[in-house]
């Protein structure tokens, strides 16, 4: 048996046999949550040997390279409409990637996760469909205000930029996730999307930085790929397909809190008192904006079964994970 069939087939069984309930995808998304902030805290380190665009390239181009070897993806089973949307997933991956690496390397790690944590803040008030909801991102707001404290003079708005265009990627990348797990069985959406997040990578960084790569680099870029993105990635597009958008978006709120708390233990980034209420209060909005899309009841998504070409017996396909 191929390292794709075995891929394929064994892993999806097993996410199925675990997760009978919405209780494992709240599992799998928070410890999505951790594995993203330690990588982003370990990638800290990186970033005075490579920059911040050398190490968004190392994890993007190792994530690439490990999904498409491991899961080696059959394109021509994708529909033309889902292997565009894999495209555009890896676009997203990349962009997203390469503005919060470039953010974190010029602010605190829980103030640039709160400024991101916008994106899906959004996504879940627009899925509220609610005037009353529009309250959430005033206090959002209200909050990163308190983080970034504007009236000290010292914020770089060139960070902040950065951030927020990873708020932007981090909304669409929930809705193509979304998108592709309802359409592709096992991991086959992400070993297409991965391996075009790290050509897009290699087009934007990798001229100035294949230079400075050594062999101790690419190692650490190895273990980042494995860390972040892979993992966490994969941990998400499982966890959507076990809870609802709205689900999703109230467990995404911990993530604020989450890179406040390993930003204070492993890089020893201290927030002052009032930005650690502004850190509440983002994460205060980003479940009250969640709970109020709680009323669209969770359906479980339908199997994708891809079509056998002519002339071939079909095969039964494997319950997604």
């Amino acid at each position: 048996m191929s390292i794709n069939s075995r891929w394929t087939w064994t892993v999806p069984e097993f996410f199925n046999g675990c997760m009978r309930t919405s209780y494992a995808g709240t599992g799998m998304a928070v410890l999505a949550m951790c594995c993203v902030q330690l990588g982003l805290a370990a990638s800290v380190g990186l970033i005075d040997y490579v920059g911040a665009e050398g190490v968004a390239f190392l994890r993007l181009v190792f994530a690439g390279l490990l999904m498409f070897v491991l899961v080696r993806p059959r394109l021509r089973d994708f529909r033309r409409a889902d292997l565009l949307a894999c495209v555009a997933l890896g676009i997203v991956t990349a962009g997203l990637t390469l503005l919060f690496m470039a953010a974190i390397a010029r602010l605190p790690l829980g103030t640039a996760s709160a400024l991101e944590f916008l994106g899906p803040l959004g996504v879940a008030v627009f899925h509220a469909g609610s005037r009353r909801a529009l309250i959430w991102p005033v206090l959002a707001g209200a909050g990163v205000v308190l983080m970034t404290e504007p009236w000290q003079g010292g914020t770089d708005l060139v960070g902040v930029g950065f951030a927020l265009g990873a708020a932007a990627c981090w909304a669409a990348y929930i809705l193509l996730t979304e998108r592709v797990g309802a359409a592709v069985s096992g991991f086959g959406g992400l070993a297409v999307s991965m391996p075009v997040a790290g050509i897009v990578g290699t087009l934007v960084a990798g001229p100035a930085v294949l230079p400075l790569l050594t062999w101790q680099l690419l190692l650490a870029g190895l273990a980042l790929a494995i860390l972040l993105p892979v993992v966490p990635f994969a941990l998400e597009m499982v966890a959507l397909r076990r809870v609802s958008t709205a689900t999703f978006g109230t467990l995404m709120s911990l993530e604020p809190a989450i890179a406040m708390l390993i930003g204070l233990v492993v890089l020893q980034q201290v927030p002052w008192l009032g930005g650690a209420f502004g850190m509440v209060l983002v994460v205060a909005a980003g479940i009250g904006a969640a709970r109020a899309d709680r009323r669209a009841a969770f359906s479980p998504v339908p199997q994708a079964v891809p079509i056998p070409p002519a002339g071939q017996p079909s095969q039964a396909v494997p319950q997604p994970a």
